[in-house]
This record gives C-alpha cells, structure tokens and sequence, in this order.
C-alpha cells in the first residue's frame, strides 16, 4: 500500500512502523525528515513530480511510502475493559470521514473501532492521511458481521446506543459502563437491522435548517458527550 504525506511519514517513523520504501520528489526541502528516513534500513528513490503522481493522485507533497497493508486486530482485544467506550461503524463510506472519526476517537480515548468486512471504507491510503497519525494508536477491528458481533457484545455487557434523526435526546442517555456509540452510514443511516439490535437511539437535535449532520461531527458530539456522562 502506497501511503503519503509528511505528517503520515513522521508518525510512521515516531510509532516504528515497517517502511517497506520510501519515494521522494526530487527536490524535497524538508531535509530534517530526510535525515530522519535515512536513519533507517529502507531505500530511497528519488523521482520526478509526474512519478510521484502516478503512484499517488493526492496531495503527497513530495512524499510517498510503500508500507505493508494495515493490520486489523480483534475487537476482544479492547472490549474487556471494565468500563470499555467503542465506536461502530454501520457502513460508513467516506474515506475522509473514516479518517476524522479516527481521528476524534484517539483524541478523545476511545478504546476501539469497529467495521465491517464488506460493503464500506476500510483502512487505505486517504483514511491513513485525514487521521493525521492517529490511526497508528487507535485499535480498529473489521467483523463479518455487524449485528452478530453486537449480539455478543450485549452478552459480555456492553449497551449499543444507536444514532439517529428520530430518537432520544441525545443529552438524556446513561453513558456510564460498557458502551458501544453506533454512527450509521452517510445517506442512509443505520441498517434496520442494526437499529432493531440498539438498546438506545440518540438523536442530536437539530435547531436550525440544516436537517443532518456530517458522520464524522455526529459522532465526535456523541463521542464527547459519552465522556461527559462518564465521569
């Protein structure tokens, strides 16, 4: 996987991450960075910007990665807290959002992250970048089944909180315990099945014109307000 970007390349060599190569554009100015690459046991190749491009269509900014892919763990690995806070994802599909919501979960001190196998983002390159690093200190976990790996999570005492436009206020939930926060999909929200399997439905009010909010706000609202009902 051909990753990029400055701050992805610093948070790969701050968290030891394997560096399979590394492309640089020619004349790339943040030597720093480059005495920093050089330090390890990787090789550099030194490319003209049309060759960057064509290994990577975003803004790389002189700077491409070739990295194993990512690597998944398993959710029992961040759900026998006592007091576990985890966040899944019902087929979200914006890699950008993806990436903010890592983003807020590492900030905020989310235990983990759950996907689901198919039919949604997972980890790739512009996931990698809109998380600014955080990805390398956040568990994600990818299940082949939502509602099944929800099931379980009950039994071992975890309460599902769903998000959705008609629902509680959002305010108005016990967040205290085991909590999984349930952020469904851009356009259709959650799944009914998904929804059928919640404890609790939490809405975010909405007082002004605008009718819904952007996955990634939603759920650091929700994230946030978990913490608050926590403490």
């Amino acid at each position: 996987m051909y990753v990029y970007g400055k701050n992805v390349a610093h948070e790969l060599i701050d968290t030891k991450q394997k560096i399979e190569k590394v492309y640089l554009y020619k004349n790339f100015n943040d030597q720093s960075l480059v005495n920093e690459i050089k330090k390890l046991p990787v090789k550099i190749e030194w490319l003209d910007k049309k060759d960057l491009d064509y290994l990577c269509h975003e803004n790389h900014q002189g700077i491409v990665l070739r990295v194993p892919e990512f690597s998944y763990c398993d959710s029992n690995e961040f759900t026998k807290k006592e007091d576990s806070l985890v966040v899944l994802l019902d087929h979200l599909e914006d890699p950008h959002n993806f990436g903010a919501i890592i983003r807020t979960c590492e900030a905020a001190g989310v235990d983990g992250i759950i996907i689901p196998k198919n039919r949604g983002v997972s980890v790739n390159p512009t996931v990698i970048k809109v998380s600014t690093g955080a990805i390398f200190h956040t568990p994600i976990a990818r299940v082949t089944n939502l509602v099944q790996t929800m099931d379980r999570l009950k039994k071992e005492g975890f309460w599902i909180v769903g998000t959705d436009m008609e629902g509680t206020d959002y305010t108005e939930i016990d967040y205290k315990g085991k909590i999984v926060l349930v952020i469904g999909n851009e356009g259709k929200g959650m799944s009914s099945l998904v929804a059928k399997n919640c404890d609790f439905i939490a809405s975010i009010p909405m007082r002004g014109t605008t009718n819904s909010l952007n996955a990634s706000v939603a759920a650091g609202i929700m994230i946030y307000e978990a913490i608050k009902g926590r403490k």
